[in-house]
């Protein structure tokens, strides 16, 4: 119940707190309350959101406590990497238009090609003709889920897109997007209209109405779920991995737990970029749904 209030988000440091002490006194329990190493919390403590930056062991840095009318608007690590890769996004696309205006740079190459690769292999193919007009938002989606994937790899880095909050406000946008690019097409009547193809028998309806509305809402509920739950599996492998050399207490475990951690990390890096094309690429098909219906 604590993992579950954590990743919602409803209160992250109590959660954090209830797994910690859970785990604490059921292994005191049981070894008499000796102190050992604690896999289960060591796991949690790199996948949950917290309130600070771990630097482990250089310190910590706090960060800060915001509380609005009843609600909790503070600055928490995912919330601080998103940032970061923010900033990291912002910043390669002025560097390659700049680079770009000056002349042929090989940043500014490289950011053409995936333009382009958004746009001819993603947006045009899946949505057709009108493609063009959501490149920039396609390219926004893929760029900010790439540079969060590859953020959760690097040194104290967190992966924000293992925290369920920030997969489902992703899918959020998606879902509005699919809803208004098939009302700029067909106005809001002729776009809930073609929930139901035409010619269906109104007895049908009764049926068809209610399916149509729930495969509305579970496309972006696909998105959410895929994305969250890929990015935490490969860290929660990794983590479980290192986690047998302490748990082993055995020098012979650690070339084999490290050289799988290893593969398992080279593979997670795949993983970010194919976790970034596959979200954007059914965005832009479930737009392309919604903008060509039958």
């Amino acid at each position: 119940m604590s993992l579950w209030l954590a990743l919602t988000q409803e209160d992250p440091e109590a959660a954090h707190a209830a797994s910690e002490t859970a785990v604490t006194a059921a292994h005191a329990a049981e070894h008499g309350g000796s102190e050992k190493f604690d896999a289960g919390h060591m796991i949690l403590e790199h996948i949950l959101d917290s309130n600070q930056l771990d630097f482990h062991p250089f310190g910590e840095i706090p960060l800060p406590q915001i509380h609005w009318l009843g609600l909790d608007l503070s600055i928490t690590r995912h919330v601080a990497m998103m940032w970061f890769a923010a900033i990291a996004l912002i910043t390669v696309a002025v560097l390659a238009a700049r680079i770009q205006k000056r002349g042929a740079g090989r940043l500014g190459q490289v950011a053409e090609m995936v333009v382009l690769f958004v746009r001819d292999e993603l947006a045009i193919p899946n949505i057709g003709h009108h493609g063009a007009q959501y490149v920039p938002y396609l390219l926004s989606t893929f760029l900010f889920i790439l540079f969060c994937n590859l953020l959760g790899l690097v040194p104290y880095g967190a992966a924000t897109t293992g925290n369920i909050s920030v997969t489902a406000a992703l899918a959020l946008m998606a879902f509005f997007m699919m809803q208004m690019s098939g009302i700029r097409e067909y106005g809001v009547v002729g776009h809930f209209k073609h929930l139901v193809p035409a010619g269906v028998p109104g007895w049908m309806m009764i049926i068809m109405i209610p399916v149509e509305l729930i495969g509305m809402v579970a496309k972006p509920f696909a998105l959410c779920i895929r994305l969250f739950a890929n990015m935490m599996g490969g860290h929660v492998v990794i983590l479980s991995l290192l986690g047998l050399i302490f748990i082993m207490g055995s020098w012979f475990v650690v070339p084999i737990s490290v050289g799988f951690a290893l593969f398992i990390n080279i593979l997670e890096l795949l993983v970010a970029f194919i976790q970034a094309y596959i979200f954007t690429m059914l965005t832009s098909l479930f737009i392309g749904m919604s903008v060509h219906p039958h």
